[in-house]
């Protein structure tokens, strides 16, 4: 993410981002940091123990023998990674339902025996080599929707089935973790958000960031005013899918996940119900995020974690209008949506004055910019947050590095000053005993191990909201809702998917963001496809 910064380097960044959360959480920021009061205790109490998401996003496990009973819509690559991540101890999974006998295997496997580093763990690791037993599979997942057992499913379907199975699950009563992008456009997000509100059923959608411990200290960095005035953020995600295989028929082809080889098995159980399933063709099934009817592109399934986090960043604000260029500038094969995409975002700064209107100038006005390419990943992903003093970059979700404003300071080893109120950057005594208190308070709050990226902590907090706002009174419940619910998801959705209509744009015009698009009780959507197309 950081191209010219030596390990050295680095390693002064990560420490001084330790530092500086150890330190805030001792002397206290201005309001607005979501969990001030926590860290003082944590650090008063001299706690060198990993802090655990529960305990910092305020949940617990208070029903050890009642877990919440769910189903799995969607047993493919991203149901595979939450059920790799899920804690039984919150959530068990009773039942599942996928069409591809593929999937229908490989979500029991432990995929660590092929490689070490994946999060595909499987059925069987949490519940044995019996598992088949004690899980039931369902050729149709209205079928598993009329289990009664069922309290709640996950879903992890192609993007254009979210709405139409979150709804039926919904409708059935039961919660509904539904995975990102919530929906294919956003008439759907709509539809979804009022079909939970009708059940009285918990909506969570899987923007994971918002569970993770690593993102939630940024922010509070961000939040604290130790940056200063946030002017721009770099977000990007690059990805080097341009290397050539060839298949078993002979065929040249990219290897790329989005394009994987279609197994025997699924070809010879579902070639012949390929258009009563909905789909033109098996490589439309298989490769669903290929095809604009089904999918939603780069913005969607890569963009949308970014904006995301860029949004959390500047205090959850609304972008004021995007700009875009993107196409499919590299493969040969008959995918349509984009391989490349370039996107500038404005989002309205400390000092935006709302009152002078989208095209004002000389208005407070923070430029985000975010490229997503398949052809090369020298830089891979993260964040670059640049304040008029100081940086922070979260680099691919498991570590943060701070540094001064000046390009000078990439190898100085800072604290922070409360000095008059105003937490600043300071060089002057990082290295002494405090500092090193402020450091080791800092990786405590963090956690020894690699960063969790969220996944389990969402299910686990949903979990915690079902079992608790049964049996609380009404003010809980309002307490006990999803980090990302419905409404959060929804303005995620718009924002990604409006740079997909600026770069279908013939003009590449920029779009200015309207507030009725993000109110679910108003019928506006942004310019974008409405209706997903039939076969």
């Amino acid at each position: 993410m950081a191209l010219d910064l030596t390990p050295e380097q680095k390693e002064v960044g990560k420490q001084n981002f330790h530092r500086v959360v150890g330190k805030l959480g001792k002397e206290g920021v201005p309001d607005g940091m979501s969990r001030r009061q926590f860290m003082r205790g944590l650090i008063a109490a001299g706690v060198a123990a990993p802090v655990t998401a529960a305990a910092y996003y305020g949940y617990q496990n208070n029903f050890r023998e009642r877990p919440v009973k769910a189903g799995l819509i969607g047993s493919g690559d991203e149901g595979g990674v939450l059920v790799g991540e899920h804690n039984p101890a919150y959530v068990e999974f009773i039942a599942y339902s996928d069409i591809r006998p593929s999937n229908q295997a490989r979500i029991f496997l432990d995929e660590r025996d092929r490689n070490p580093n994946s999060p595909r763990r499987g059925f069987n690791f949490h519940y044995g080599n019996d598992a088949h037993r004690k899980i039931r599979l369902y050729d149709d997942y209205r079928q598993l929707l009329a289990n009664p057992e069922i309290e709640m499913v996950v879903i992890a379907l192609p993007l254009h089935l979210h709405a139409a199975a979150t709804i039926a699950a919904l409708e059935a009563g039961k919660h509904v973790l539904c995975e990102k992008l919530m929906a294919w456009n956003i008439r759907q997000c709509k539809d979804m958000i009022r079909a939970a509100e009708r059940a009285n059923r918990l909506l969570s959608i899987g923007h994971q960031r918002h569970y993770s411990m690593l993102y939630a200290q940024a922010n509070e960095v961000v939040s604290s005013g130790v940056l200063g005035e946030v002017q721009h953020i770099r977000a990007l995600w690059h990805r080097n899918n341009a290397v050539e295989i060839e298949d078993a028929s002979g065929q040249v082809r990219y290897r790329d996940s989005w394009n994987p080889a279609i197994k025997p098995e699924d070809r010879d159980a579902l070639a012949g119900r390929i258009r009563t399933l909905g789909y033109r063709s098996m490589e439309e099934l298989v490769r669903w995020r290929l095809y604009k009817r089904t999918g939603g592109g780069l913005m969607a399934e890569l963009g949308s974690h970014q904006l995301d986090a860029c949004s959390i960043f500047l205090g959850k604000q609304r972008p004021i209008a995007v700009t875009a260029v993107g196409g499919k500038h590299f493969y040969p094969d008959n995918r349509e949506v984009e391989d490349h995409v370039y996107c500038i975002y404005e989002f309205p700064g400390n000092n935006y004055d709302r009152s002078r209107g989208p095209d004002a100038t000389n208005n407070d006005i923070v430029i985000v910019t975010y490229s997503s390419i398949n052809t090369n990943n020298f830089e891979r992903y993260g964040e670059c947050i640049m304040g008029s003093k100081g940086t922070l970059v979260v680099e691919e979700e498991q570590s943060a590095m701070l540094y001064g404003p000046a390009a000078a300071q990439r190898g100085t080893a800072m604290t922070v000053t409360t000095a008059g109120g105003r937490p600043a950057l300071d060089a002057s005594d990082s290295t002494g005993p405090a500092a090193r208190r402020d450091a080791d308070a800092g990786q405590s709050a963090l956690g020894v191990a690699a960063p969790s990226r969220g996944y389990r902590e969402e299910m686990e907090h949903l979990a915690y909201c079902i079992r608790n706002r049964d049996q609380g009174m009404a003010s809980d419940r309002e307490r006990l809702q999803p980090r990302c619910g419905g409404r959060q998801a929804m303005a995620d959705a718009i924002v990604a998917l409006t740079a997909n209509a600026a770069m279908n744009d013939p003009h590449n015009k920029r779009i200015v963001f309207q507030n009725d698009w993000f109110d679910p009780t108003k019928e506006a959507v942004p310019p974008v496809n409405l209706q997903v197309e039939t076969v």
